[in-house]
């Protein structure tokens, strides 16, 4: 199936009621809500047309509707970032979906881009971005999910543990999730339809190993190293520093 870059819908997952944050996305950095950073820098690669904001908070509906984004009002039974997407992407019929993160205020959008043409060349692959690991601290962090793949870019395993790792649990080389999928419409149906996390999932958080644990193929799309996840609150700080020092391209 050929692809077209205007049948690609961008879809931003914002939930309110995080448990190691709440209220994240309307989060202030540098006097900026951050699910409202995280929309700008996705407009620096896609039309507003081809962008929805998914949440389960009448707030961060209201606050987006102001700056002019598409949005959806979704359940607040979501399994995941995922299934949000999932119920989204139900009244925005596209031929493929990207779903960016929203707790992703510095999202790099040369990597949305470079995301964007994956997608256009492999529109049946369920896609996900990644870098390399250059700090042995980011190695042993369990918030940043650590993956290992084929050679033809085929996921093998997603892991918050430190993998892969040497006899001695030695940092040799490794490499993060960078917070961008992709999806085509049927990948997401399937997704949707399961009542319950995977154990592996549910044991490692990861939401990617649902697909893993239905038998499906996950190929990975190197990025950049530009981004950062907010997942705690002391996070922030990390997003700021970067914005301070950061490219014209970082700074809505």
């Amino acid at each position: 199936m050929a692809l077209d870059g205007r049948a690609i819908r961008l879809i931003i997952p914002a939930r309110a009621r995080s448990s190691r944050f709440p209220d994240k996305p309307l989060c202030s950095i540098a006097g900026v809500p951050m699910i409202i950073r995280t929309y700008r820098q996705c407009l620096k690669a896609m039309p507003a047309e081809q962008i929805t904001v998914a949440t389960d908070d009448e707030r961060i509906l209201r606050l987006c509707a102001t700056e002019g984004a598409d949005v959806v009002l979704t359940s607040e039974a979501c399994l995941t970032g995922t299934d949000r997407v999932a119920e989204a992407a139900r009244s925005r019929p596209s031929q493929y979906y990207v779903n960016v993160q929203g707790d992703e205020p510095v999202f790099n959008p040369v990597d949305i881009a470079r995301f964007i043409d994956a997608a256009i060349q492999w529109p049946e692959r369920l896609l996900m971005g990644y870098c390399p690991i250059s700090d042995a601290a980011d190695f042993t962090n369990p918030s940043i999910p650590k993956l290992v793949f084929r050679d033809d870019k085929r996921l093998l395993y997603i892991s918050r543990a430190a993998i892969p790792t040497s006899k001695r649990h030695e940092f040799v080389m490794a490499w993060r999730q960078v917070c961008i999928y992709g999806f085509p419409p049927e990948e997401l149906e399937l997704y949707s339809k399961s009542e319950s996390k995977g154990i592996l999932e549910q044991i490692e958080d990861c939401e990617t190993l649902r697909y893993l644990e239905l038998g499906r193929d996950v190929f990975c799309v190197e990025m950049s190293d530009r981004s950062i996840a907010v997942d705690h609150p002391s996070d922030v700080a990390k997003v700021e520093a970067a914005l301070l020092s950061a490219e014209p391209a970082l700074i809505p």
